[in-house]
């Protein structure tokens, strides 16, 4: 299953709601949602910096990662950028293709 990283930040509502709720059930919350989409949580954490939130979870593909990061951004309570995972072997995978490719203003 592809891999995504979410780093997420609050709006002025969601840092109220995490103060109301905590952090443990919050991130009991996304792993259920996660499940939910037949996804699995590797991992959940909270930030202080320009994120407050970052997670890394396993969907069936990438039309499921994209629901569940705009059902989360509908919401107006957290901001999410989502980045996709490869593993090591998946990269090794990619340096072995070949690609014709030419850069602007090369001659060619």
């Amino acid at each position: 299953m592809p891999t995504y990283l979410w780093q997420g930040s609050y709006s002025s509502e969601g840092a109220k709601g995490l103060s109301q709720e905590g952090g443990s059930k919050r991130r009991a919350t996304v792993k259920e949602m996660v499940e939910a989409a037949g996804g699995k949580l590797h991992a959940f954490y909270y930030a202080i910096g320009k994120d407050d939130v970052i997670g890394i979870a396993e969907f069936p593909d990438q039309a499921t990662a994209t629901a569940v990061s705009m059902a989360v951004r509908a919401t107006g309570t957290v901001s999410v950028r989502t980045t996709v995972l490869l593993t090591p072997e998946e990269m090794d995978a990619a340096t072995k293709k070949s690609i014709a490719y030419r850069p602007p203003g090369a001659k060619g």
